[in-house]
């Protein structure tokens, strides 16, 4: 039998195997960067120092030839004085996937010296990747130009257009203040994430919306990952798109742009405090609009819900936060420091009856400690309207039923995933803790939804894309 028939049925096996439940979880070690395709783009300049290969038999590449899952490090831990760390991951509609990376120099967050961002990017929805580029070099010098790192990226559902958000100085979160702060850069990709603009300093931008409130903002970290556009609301040039911020003193607060980030505004007003013990944050959209913040928290995740009264001006309010963990059946985790992750909701059909409904993910290290990410997952209610803060936080159905889905099996950290243009979900995560303890590798991974439902739901396309 040839190596391409074996891969073939490799996949068969995988997907009988998932339609029956039993392949629930698995996973092999990550393919290292030598052994990831590098995508042939002849005349190309980002591919002439490393010229690209041609990839044989790529619908396969996602499964090893005994039907297990292969996972993709983008970017490896070879260089043990400069650790990768912190996955930001972005989908455009043709099947670009851009994802980022801190190339810590520093060895530290920001505020301990340079860091430098680097990117990859694939455009077959993740066969093959582009060797790694330098998207922003930190000087190393006192100033907002010192590092740049925790990256956060929107592809625009309509254009060519890229945002990426990124967290940047020489001062750190709890050093900073209104006067010497931790800063705010913001890139712009006009290719997709080929090529990207030099820096443009937003701290002033951000940090002005909270002066004179109840609770001036310290300090403010935009959130690692994924940049959230409304799949609804549509009021400027763009699809509003949200930003979660971790701030000090009050804990979250929630920004938007009808204009993709050229100007911001608070959700809710300078005075909302959605979540006022929380950590790193994601914003998705319920079914009829509303936003819901999911927020870091130890043994589980803070989850708020902004309802609007006037979707055009974006007038309304947060309800109460509630926690989600191991009391309600909530998505639960023995990592009391807690640890970022991604929240997706889905419109999806119900395998057995043929039903359109949503679901809700969100990915977590089970624990102990960093270790295990794995993705709870909940069905919603069909009348959205009937959405709840405390019905979202309780009664994740796959924490009382059966295990979430494990990604990893081994030490992994912060997590991010985006519905990729083929149907799929493209995790990104890290894993494998270097052993100077301050660096992860980053890897990527594809997952179908019935992979991830044991065959109970798969996605509704003509909905999702």
């Amino acid at each position: 039998m040839k190596k391409t028939d074996i891969r073939v049925l490799g996949q068969f096996c995988a997907t009988f195997l998932a339609s029956a439940g039993l392949l629930l979880g698995s996973c092999t070690p990550a393919t290292t960067d030598s052994d990831i395709p590098k995508e042939e783009t002849p005349g190309d300049q980002e591919n002439q120092d490393e010229p690209g290969t041609p990839t044989e038999d790529e619908d396969n590449l996602f499964w090893n030839e005994d039907g297990s899952r292969i996972r993709l490090t983008l970017f490896e831990n070879t260089n043990p004085e400069i650790p990768y760390r912190i996955p930001a991951f972005a989908a455009c509609s043709d099947g670009t996937l851009i994802a980022v990376g801190d190339y810590r120099y520093s060895k530290s967050d920001i505020g301990g010296g340079r860091i430098d961002l680097h990117s990859r990017i694939s455009t077959n929805n993740g066969k093959s990747w582009k060797p790694i580029r330098t998207v922003a070099e930190g000087s190393g010098q006192p100033g907002h130009g010192c590092a740049f790192g925790d990256a956060s990226i929107v592809c625009d559902r309509e254009t060519d257009e890229v945002l990426m958000m990124a967290v940047c100085g020489s001062v750190g979160y709890f050093d900073s203040s209104r006067s010497n702060t931790i800063g705010s850069a913001e890139f712009r990709s006009y290719d997709k994430g080929r090529t990207w603009t030099e820096w443009k300093d937003r701290t002033e931008d951000i940090y002005s919306l909270f002066d004179g409130s109840s609770s001036p903002l310290s300090g403010c970290f935009i959130t690692s990952g994924r940049i959230f556009q409304s799949r609804q609301i549509k009021v400027g040039t763009h699809y509003r798109i949200y930003l979660a911020l971790c701030a000090r003193p009050g804990g979250n607060r929630v920004i938007y742009s009808d204009d993709f980030g050229k100007t911001w505004k608070p959700l809710g007003g300078a005075n909302a405090l959605p979540v006022t013990d929380g950590n790193e944050a994601k914003c998705e959209e319920l079914p009829d609009g509303r936003v819901i913040l999911s927020s870091r928290t130890g043994s589980g995740r803070y989850f708020n819900i902004y309802s609007y009264t006037d979707k055009a001006t974006a007038s309304g309010s947060w309800g109460t936060a509630v926690k989600s963990s191991s009391s309600n059946n909530g998505c639960s985790t023995t990592d009391t420091f807690g640890t970022n992750g991604e929240i997706l909701v889905l419109p999806v059909i119900e395998q057995a009856t043929g039903s359109k409904i949503y679901i809700a993910l969100q990915s977590i290290p089970l624990g102990p400690k960093r270790s295990n990410v794995a993705i709870y997952y909940k069905t919603l209610n069909p009348d959205a309207s009937q959405i709840t803060v405390q019905s979202f936080a309780n009664y994740w159905t796959n924490s009382s039923t059966s295990s979430p889905f494990k990604v990893s099996e081994t030490q992994s950290a912060y997590s991010t995933m985006v519905l990729q243009s083929d149907g799929n979900i493209g995790f990104f995560f890290e894993e494998t803790l270097n052993p100077a303890g301050n660096g992860y590798d980053l890897v990527y991974t594809s997952i179908s939804v019935e992979e991830l439902t044991s065959n109970q739901f798969r996605l509704d396309r003509d909905k999702a894309l």
